[in-house]
């Protein structure tokens, strides 16, 4: 390369580097302005969700073991779905913290995780809109505590949940599997959807690129799980794909994660 051309190059990458900047700084005064709004509402629900099951537990205690067995059924459906509305409400929450964090430049502190608890959560939460089209299966293996940021995690593995339901367009099969790889901790999702073309394979971690129609999809979920897992966790996503057969995703994160 010639001196003129690499300096145009240079020119080109530093320019390249001030509109990230620009737009990182456009997404953090976005982020602070969704803090604010989105905060209080939740705040509320959090308090209705407490209200609600103490409301059961006297339902229940009025009831006693012997009341009618339709109405103890009625009760327990109504505490499973108690249940995961306070854990979809710590999701967002969890969420908001994150760009909270992001908004200041800050990072959230690692502890030690049962990852497969995190996944059985993100399917209990993703379940309740797909399960009657969709078998969420799982093989689970023995996994020791993973040093991660649960709320991080249990984020990109709600987006890959997600993306694979979305995958599936009639009724299919979600399969989650976990296992340890030496120093590090693997969990495979695979779906029985639709597959990715070579041009999709090349541009799914892009902010912004999204296969769904305008108001399914943003375009934010992958790029976001990416840089959960390889920047946050310096650990590895990778995926295979084929034409009408599925995708399977691949993350990869050490047991313990090393301070650099």
């Amino acid at each position: 390369m010639e001196p003129a051309a690499a300096t145009e190059f240079e020119l080109e990458r530093l320019r390249a580097q001030v509109a990230a900047l620009s737009k990182d700084a456009v997404l953090a005064q976005l982020a602070a302005g969704v803090i604010h709004e989105i905060n209080t509402p939740i705040a509320s629900i959090f308090s209705n969700i407490d209200v609600m099951e103490r409301s059961l537990e006297a339902i229940e205690a009025q009831l006693g073991a012997g009341g009618p067995p339709k109405a103890l059924a009625l009760l327990k459906m109504m505490r499973n779905l108690v249940q995961v509305d306070r854990m979809a409400c710590q999701r967002i929450s969890g969420v908001i913290r994150g760009l909270k964090l992001h908004a200041r430049g800050e990072e959230e502190g690692l502890c030690p995780a049962h990852l497969n608890q995190l996944v059985e959560d993100s399917i209990l939460l993703v379940g309740s809109e797909y399960k009657r089209r969709i078998a969420f299966i799982t093989d689970l293996g023995d996994l020791p505590p993973v040093e991660c940021n649960p709320q991080l995690i249990g984020q990109a593995l709600l987006n890959l949940l997600v993306n694979a339901a979305q995958a599936i367009e009639a009724e299919g099969q979600v399969t989650v599997r976990t296992a340890v790889e030496g120093d590090q901790v693997l969990i495979s999702i695979a779906d029985t959807g639709t597959g990715m073309t070579d041009e999709v394979k090349q541009k799914i971690f892009h902010t912004a690129f999204s296969t769904k129609a305008l108001g399914v999809g943003t375009g934010l979920g992958l790029p976001l799980t990416y840089r959960i897992i390889t920047e946050q966790h310096r650990g590895t996503i990778t995926f295979t794909s084929e034409l009408g057969r599925g995708t399977t995703f691949e993350i990869r994160i050490p047991i313990t994660t090393k301070e650099p």
